[in-house]
């Protein structure tokens, strides 16, 4: 058993605590950040003179050879270690011997996994954005191709008025976006640099640990040695945030598995991203959009999980904090592995616009519209909709739209109309005349495609 410790013990850790205590199993995750970090913090203590130039060179090529030859897989991470740390300095200490000894000068295990974490973190929040992005180009291409694809728009599950697909598109690119920006905010808070704070109160070796920052691109070192490292708290805003993403993914995986129905029929899930069932042979199932609907309560675990762990450690490092690993690295790679299996879905659907647009007049969506109609000749608002509501009931008795609705009958419950309701009602003039920023009107879809397309160019 490689450890980092043992001179204050007398004889060895019971086998079950160690594979309790141990974290190789998880922790191996973050090798890259830990010999990232370890030779940032050597290159620092060589230029404040605790190390000299020849050790840090001996210290930094074992290094760089121990990254090497785990990525050539040459070198396995076993569960000889009890975390990468040990790992790490273990393999270097055989490697180049005493030197490799003194990597730890200055140093503790603490603020060590402290720093890897964020390194971690702080990569894979790049790399989530990137997903993320990749689905905001294909909403932004279904939405430049739809401007004029009508369909009805719901409120509580229920048609309400004509919208476009570009328009309800466009609500989750929103929402897409507020995503990244939540990103963004975390990445910026959470980049100041634990290194150097010890166990919890620093050391006497004159670190240098703005240089130490700058070296790994934090934007300064940490404020509170203490804070510094028991501070989980970017961790679950992380898992926050990717909550709300699966919450988002999982709002539109809803409508595209309802869209898919026989009842909807106004997406074709393509081949790639749909399975069949082992007993009917007519089934063609949205698995993807209702996996991903599912594993929403996999990440939302991983958050109320972490704010549990920390709800109770007083100051400083506790080993309860462990915990927030494997709950982070399966959310991110849960929430990453959706994001890119989401994308492929939505990029390669195909949408059946006449279904659209039929489901937008069969469910009186241009009834509003109707009573604008109405309005406009002189009609009170509220008597205007009570004569709509009258005339919804005949369509309803009829099995009829709005639109086949004879004009002697359109007559029979209101003098006022005459031939141009049929325009006024039509699902083209019922969106072009929603032009306030926001609605769904083309001239004002044209102008927010341009302007997410600004925004993509520029993030």
């Amino acid at each position: 058993m490689a450890q980092l410790w043992g001179g204050r013990f007398t004889k060895e850790t019971d086998k079950l605590v160690y594979n309790f205590n141990a974290s190789i199993s998880f922790d191996q995750k973050f090798y890259k950040q830990d010999i990232r970090g370890s030779k940032a913090h050597v290159a620092m203590l060589a230029k404040q003179g605790i190390l000299t130039e020849e050790e840090k060179d001996q210290i930094t090529e074992g290094l760089d050879g121990i990254l090497k030859d785990v990525e050539e897989g040459k070198l396995e991470i076993t569960s000889e270690y009890e975390d990468i740390h040990s790992f790490v300095e273990a393999n270097l200490i055989n490697r180049i011997g005493d030197a490799g000894k003194k990597l730890h000068t200055g140093r503790s295990r603490n603020d060590q996994v402290a720093l890897d974490m964020k390194l971690y973190v702080r990569d894979e929040i790049d790399e989530t954005d990137k997903e993320l992005k990749d689905l905001l180009l294909a909403l932004q291409k279904i939405m430049e191709e739809n401007v004029h694809t009508y369909m009805p728009g719901f409120t509580h599950l229920q048609k309400a008025q004509p919208v476009t697909l570009a328009h309800h598109v466009g609500a989750y690119f929103e929402m897409f976006r507020r995503d990244r920006d939540r990103l963004f905010d975390i990445r910026k808070r959470m980049n100041t640099c634990p290194l150097g704070a010890g166990a919890l109160a620093g050391t006497t070796y004159p670190l240098d640990r703005a240089y130490t920052a700058e070296l790994l691109g934090f934007d300064a070192p940490t404020r509170n040695s203490m804070d510094s490292v028991s501070d989980r708290d970017y961790v679950i805003e992380l898992l926050s945030a990717f909550s709300t993403i699966m919450m988002h993914l999982s709002r539109f995986s809803e409508e595209i598995i309802l869209w898919n129905s026989n009842e909807y029929r106004f997406v074709e899930i393509d081949d790639a991203y749909s399975t069949g069932s082992s007993i009917m042979p007519q089934k063609k199932n949205p698995d993807i959009a209702e996996l991903v609907r599912g594993k929403t309560g996999r990440v939302y675990g991983a958050l109320t999980s972490i704010l549990t762990t920390m709800k109770g450690i007083p100051l400083a490092y506790n080993k309860d904090m462990q915990e927030d690993k494997e709950l982070t690295f399966d959310a991110i790679d849960t929430v990453k592995g959706c994001i890119a299996l989401f994308t492929g879905m939505v990029s390669t659907m195909q949408f059946n616009k006449a279904n659209m647009e039929a489901s937008a007049k069969r469910g009186f969506t241009n009834a509003t519209d109707a009573a604008d109609y109405l309005v406009n000749h002189g009609v009170p608002f509220r008597d205007a909709h009570g004569i709509v509501g009258r005339l919804v009931l005949l369509c309803l008795d009829k099995g009829i739209s709005l639109d086949e609705l004879p004009l002697s009958e359109y007559k029979e419950i209101s003098p006022v109309f005459e031939e141009d309701i049929y325009e006024a009602i039509s699902m083209k003039t019922c969106v072009e005349k929603r032009v306030t920023l926001g609605a769904p009107g083309p001239d004002v879809m044209e102008q927010v495609i341009a302007q997410n397309k600004e925004y993509l160019e520029k993030n």
